[in-house]
């Protein structure tokens, strides 16, 4: 089956994370997306290793673990954009594409006349979509943003850790850039409603997203929690600001999560321990009570947990539809069961190394196909069939090479 998008093309300027998030995203659903990159050097990211990946012979490619996790399904093409012969190759593909991404600092395409209102006026249906740390107005507006930063600017960092005081305590950031990745999906959202507006007005549409907005955004809960008391919300490590009991809890073999999430579930989970006293005490009756009593109901559970060995409990809380599991590694959790036969692991051709390894697309269709056929390109290996198609010879495409245009 055809993807769900393959009647479209993307034009992907963007390097690092964000933007070659929202391509992928794009390419897993079928879109034709080329990543223009640097000559020679290519997306920074091709170079944040190690890990790298190894070829046939046992040596590495030059492509990393970080470049491969967000590139593939996309074709390479190479393209100097401070020189003339550069920017007209990128503006040849414009003209047949339907989306632009691009993530360069604000103002800079406009020198190259790569920009929104330049593109438009060869392609007046183009959606242009850019990504930033802080967006495209605003006193921050040049300023150059990282993942990390935005955390810690955004207010993620002042919830997310162990609580002050405790061993381990102050702000933490998440274990991957999750501002990126949310950036790029929001980048996706806002092009397909500029898609479905394009199908019934016929115009392009400029889309403008900021991390830091992002970043904001997902404060989500904690966000109105603040609006509505004056109080900053504190870290809770890894409990729940407005629900109880979610918490880490140490059985004898090992940790788990339990996840409570209505009142329910807590007497299901009084009985599975059978504490027939913690069920009927009436401080712990309503969720509104158990977070009002945090600190003793933790500490009660906490007594029960250690005495059971962990698979032993899972059991018997699944059992009793009590919502907890196992914290896995990362190895682990690529081999639950449950991900394995949602097929979400497995391997893309690589000409190089024979095959890579893939985490797919969550995103399931019935009737279009959501997996690419290729891993992330190697460098500049799309160039000469694209400049080819767009009727470019071969001594020119030899010139323009030799020149470093390319």
């Amino acid at each position: 089956m055809a993807g769900a998008l393959s009647h479209l093309r993307v034009l992907d300027l963007s390097r690092v994370m964000a933007g070659p998030w929202a391509g992928q995203i794009l390419a897993d659903l079928g879109a034709d997306v080329i990543k223009v990159e640097r000559p020679g050097s290519g997306d920074d990211t091709r170079s944040w290793g190690p890990p790298f990946l190894m070829d046939s012979d046992g040596n590495e490619t030059g492509e990393s673990g970080y470049y491969l996790c967000a590139n593939r399904g996309k074709k390479s093409v190479t393209a100097n954009l401070s020189t003339p012969e550069g920017q007209e190759f990128v503006r040849e593909l414009a003209k047949s594409a339907d989306i632009v991404l691009e993530n360069f600092k604000t103002g800079t395409l406009k020198r190259y006349s790569l920009d929104f209102e330049s593109l438009r006026a060869i392609n007046p249906k183009l959606i242009y979509c850019s990504i930033t740390g802080f967006g495209q107005t605003g006193p921050r507006r040049q300023q150059v943003a990282y993942d990390f930063l935005i955390q810690a600017m955004g207010g993620m960092m002042s919830i997310t850790g162990e609580e002050d005081g405790r061993p381990g305590g102050g702000p933490q950031k998440i274990g991957v850039p999750m501002v990126d990745l949310t950036t790029g999906m929001f980048g996706v959202i806002g092009v397909l409603a500029a898609l479905s507006r394009r199908a019934v007005s016929g115009e392009g549409e400029y889309v403008d997203i900021a991390m830091l907005d992002v970043q904001a955004s997902l404060l989500a809960n904690q966000a109105m929690n603040f609006m509505l008391t004056g109080q900053p919300p504190r870290r809770y490590g890894n409990g729940h600001p407005n629900i109880m009991p979610q918490q880490v809890f140490a059985c004898r073999d090992g940790k788990m999560v339990l996840a409570v999430g209505n009142d329910g579930q807590f007497q299901r989970l009084a009985v599975a321990l059978d504490d027939t006293e913690m069920a009927s005490d009436p401080r712990y009756t309503f969720n509104k009570g158990r977070v009002e009593h945090r600190d003793e109901l933790l500490a009660r559970l906490a007594e029960h947990f250690a005495g059971h060995d962990r698979a032993d409990l899972l059991a018997k809380l699944d059992a009793a539809d009590v919502p907890a599991g196992p914290i896995n590694s990362i190895g682990e959790a690529l081999e639950e069961p449950q991900i394995l036969a949602r097929d979400l692991v497995g391997t893309l051709p690589h000409p190089l190394a024979g095959e890579v390894p893939q985490v797919f697309s969550p995103i399931r269709l019935t009737n279009a196909s959501f997996r690419p056929e290729t891993a992330a390109p190697l460098l500049g290996e799309h160039t000469e069939t694209m400049l080819k198609s767009l009727g470019y010879s071969t001594e020119r495409i030899a010139q323009m090479r030799s020149a470093g245009h390319i």
